[in-house]
């Protein structure tokens, strides 16, 4: 055969295969064109067919992992500002504890402009710029409350039972996501326990485009001048992969961080550690865990735990072992968020959790032999309050009953009319500080000291039998602005 009629037979197989991909491809769009078309021609409401075609969207992902989500034009301007960890606003957490009625201040943020313009937690926000809110969702309003950096808002808000009105400058709000365990007179945090100030202890919320800055910022403060550090990813539901890698860096002079592969297992690429630390590798270090620390948590977690770098104290990770991508959709305005990859730790083993998996597989992070602590339900719930009135001052003194969700209120009333406490809150002493009801800090905080010099921290920690709940359904969803 010919050298020319082989390439022609060869190029007619390709473009014979590529119309066959096409064809296949068209199908399926003209189907839904077909669908939206007789919708709209026989439904017996009018509808709007771009609310059809993000259902549609929707239902798409809604058939690959629990991961992967289309995430409409509503939802992407805060789920870049999570990510970015700063946003244009006045500085407030606010929650809508009932449809229907106003939306409501949890707490203005340290240094932000509702903190200067008097706004206090429990406010509830009724008018924004003379036009009525009180019956608005939690999105709508938290809209009319952002805008452009220096334009001002005008706020009506109840406060008991009188109405009060302030003006307020919008700003840039930084969202922190490395803090400290208390805050100095100043408002500035502090980064060691207050019960021993030679262990540092950083809490990091997330993994964002700031965390690296922060926390080697921090650390480079601290200098070393400690004799154990804690790091604490508790509730740290992941973020950015890349902010983990340098995360992990900071603690590792060497070795395999992370892997990810692909699509039948295809290794795609191995991050190593870098030479050089912020923190010197004869400190002691713990980290600490828990049902929610996941994904980038567990990523940090797993390859100082596999190097032997830290100990890891806490309850079990979440098991979150996949990579995805944000692809946007016209021209930024929404986007398609898609699980491209599964990583596993440096000793090869799986992270992930799939659906058919157990308590008895592999999966995610474990901490170490002896450091395995829960905590009940009413400790937690008390552990939170503690941890939010260190990040917020303004909600000391205030009278947290009032921020609890209608639920969570409905559950109280029922347990209280069965004779008991609500949360068995009543066991807990009304003084009791962080580190008495923080078992899994104290924990690790003793072995850390014990290695280091057999000295230890007295356990002033309550004799408390500890109980595995989830606690994360009685927190009521909140949203800044």
């Amino acid at each position: 055969m010919l050298p020319r009629n082989l390439t022609i037979i060869c190029i007619t197989l390709v473009v014979s295969s590529a119309c066959h991909v096409l064809q296949q491809r068209t199908h399926t769009a003209l189907l839904v064109g077909e669908a939206l078309e007789m919708i709209d021609r026989y439904y017996v409401e009018p509808v709007d067919d771009r609310e059809l075609i993000l259902s549609a969207l929707a239902g798409m992902t809604s058939q690959l992992d629990q991961h992967s989500e289309f995430i409409p034009p509503t939802d992407y301007q805060a789920f870049q500002d999570s990510i970015q960890q700063e946003f244009a606003g006045i500085g407030i957490y606010v929650d809508q504890p009932q449809t229907g009625k106003p939306v409501r201040v949890i707490t203005p943020l340290v240094g932000s402009p509702a903190l200067a313009a008097g706004v206090l937690p429990g406010d509830e926000i009724l008018i924004v710029d003379g036009t009525s809110v009180a019956t608005l969702n939690i999105r709508e309003v938290s809209e009319r409350l952002r805008g452009p950096i220096g334009t001002t808002v005008k706020l009506t808000l109840r406060r008991g039972d009188k109405e009060v009105e302030t003006t307020i400058v919008r700003d840039r709000i930084q969202m922190e996501s490395v803090i400290g365990d208390h805050r100095d007179e100043n408002n500035r945090w502090v980064y060691r326990l207050a019960e021993n100030p030679r262990v540092a202890y950083v809490r990091m919320t997330s993994f964002g485009d700031k965390t690296v800055g922060e926390l080697g910022t921090v650390l480079r403060d601290l200098n070393n001048n400690f004799d154990a550090l804690v790091l604490d990813l508790r509730g740290n539901g992941g973020g950015l992969l890349n902010a983990a890698v340098e995360v992990a860096d900071m603690f590792l002079d060497s070795g395999k961080i992370v892997s990810t592969k692909t699509r039948g297992g295809r290794l795609e690429s191995e991050e190593v550690a870098t030479s050089g630390t912020l923190v010197d590798t004869d400190k002691p270090m713990a980290i600490l865990i828990d049902h929610d620390s996941a994904s980038a948590s567990e990523i940090v977690t797993a390859a100082l735990q596999d190097h032997g770098r830290a100990i890891v104290g806490g309850t079990r990770s979440f098991g979150k072992g996949t990579v995805q991508n944000i692809l946007p959709l016209e021209y930024g305005r929404s986007a398609l968020r898609l699980t491209v990859a599964k990583y596993f730790r440096p000793s090869d083993q799986n992270i992930h959790r799939g659906k058919d998996d157990d308590e008895d597989d592999v999966w995610g992070v474990t901490p170490d032999e002896g450091l395995a602590v829960e905590l009940d339900l009413a400790t937690l719930r008390r552990l939170m309050t503690l941890w939010q009135e260190a990040s917020y001052p303004s909600l000391k003194g205030i009278d947290r009953t009032q921020f609890a969700s209608a639920a969570q209120q409905a559950a109280d009333q029922n347990a209280t009319d069965d004779g008991s406490e609500p949360g068995g809150e009543a066991e807990i002493p009304e003084n009791a500080t962080v580190w008495l009801l923080d078992k899994p800090l104290v924990t690790v905080v003793q072995r850390m000291l014990t290695q280091v010099n057999g000295d230890q921290i007295g356990d002033q920690s309550a004799e408390t039998e500890n109980e595995s709940e989830d606690a994360a359904s009685d927190e009521p969803q909140n949203q800044a602005a």
